[in-house]
């Protein structure tokens, strides 16, 4: 009997009793199920860039984009295409099979449509799996981007629905779940998960995925995000969860969801090799790979091959990078950087 039973109908109490189990107990049932549905030594690379950066005019306490927030960061225009596909040509050279998109707006505009479709076209053109996160997208907007090619559009849950209003008040549950569904209708895949570490109970992480579990159709990715805390932003200060809780989300994402990716994204800057390879033999078989996650701080490519050569992980696609011939690599491997300073990304470098 297969252990990887895809279900839409998880109650709250089921899932925190996974939460429950003894840690060996919880790792045996998520890895066993990951091994039935995944290589369990694979490992799928994304790469996430900020096409466009700051000025947003929601209120999310955990974001350093926010209008509404004193956290230094410099708003940028929307990149130029070709910046975009350079930097999409040395991601797909370093492993990645799949090219992100961000930019920090409410919605889209329709002027905006155009401009983001030809990218959409030119980066498919690479070779390379397309997605974007562009906030809200009315069932028009979603359809015009699966035309052009877009294979996964990201829209985060954040939380559970009874914590949501202590994070964002600005966008209701109700309207993520819509572009969800306007998402799914267009035929795109679903990139949809949230981030732990905002304050919120055990109960409202049981309750984030319970929400994702059920959708009508899992999310085809389920990034689960580490809050960053950034100074200037109301959560800054904020306690930090417990590592162990973090793989336990990880661990039960893995056994609700069994035939999705989950995707280990922000907050690895932070984890220690020891917790990463914890989530990879969790279930986790995704991470975001280069130095900047669009504005926080992520792992050089050169640390994420040094530990997946030590863990005898592999990329899903692609050529595995080269760390030895790689010269930009090297570079960034023996370049003395404070990671302090390194706060935000600047976008208009590239």
């Amino acid at each position: 009997m297969s252990l990887a039973e895809v279900r839409h109908d998880w109650q709250k109490e089921q899932i925190e009793a996974l939460f429950a189990l003894p840690m060996n107990d919880l790792l045996f049932k998520a890895h066993s199920i990951h091994r039935e549905t995944f290589d369990p030594n694979e490992v799928q690379i994304s790469r996430l860039l900020s096409i466009k950066t700051g000025a947003c005019p929601e209120d999310c306490k955990y974001c350093p984009q926010s209008a509404r927030y004193d956290t230094g960061l410099e708003k940028e225009r929307l990149l130029e295409i070709e910046k975009v596909l350079t930097e999409a040509k040395s991601a797909k050279a370093a492993g990645a099979s799949r090219f992100c998109m961000g930019a920090a707006w409410r919605n889209p505009r329709d002027k905006d449509m155009p401009y983001l479709t030809q990218m959409v076209k030119d980066v498919r053109a690479l070779g390379m799996e397309t997605c974007m996160t562009l906030g809200m997208l009315s069932s028009e907007q979603a359809d015009t981007l699966a035309n052009a090619g877009l294979d996964y559009y990201n829209h985060n849950l954040d939380t559970s629905p009874e914590y949501y209003g202590d994070v964002i008040t600005t966008r209701t549950y109700q309207s993520r779940l819509d572009t969800l569904t306007n998402v799914r209708a267009s035929g795109m895949k679903v990139c949809s998960g949230g981030i732990v570490g905002m304050g919120e109970q055990a109960t409202d992480r049981a309750g984030l995925l319970q929400q994702l579990a059920n959708l009508e159709q899992h999310p085809d990715s389920v990034p689960i995000n580490m809050l960053v805390k950034v100074a200037g932003t109301p959560f800054e200060k904020i306690d930090d969860l417990d590592p162990l809780e973090f793989v336990r989300t990880i661990a039960v994402a893995r056994i609700i969801m069994p035939k999705s990716r989950v995707r280990l994204s922000a907050g690895r800057e932070s984890m220690s090799d020891e917790l990463q390879s914890m989530c990879f033999f969790a279930g986790a078989n995704s991470i975001f790979y280069g130095c900047k996650l669009l504005t926080t701080p992520n792992p050089e490519e050169n640390d994420d091959m040094s530990l997946f050569r030590r863990l005898g992980l592999h990329p899903e696609q692609g050529p595995q990078a080269n760390i030895e011939n790689d010269s930009a690599l090297l570079a960034k491997a023996s370049a003395k950087q404070d990671k302090s300073t390194k706060q935000f990304f600047d976008a208009a470098a590239l």
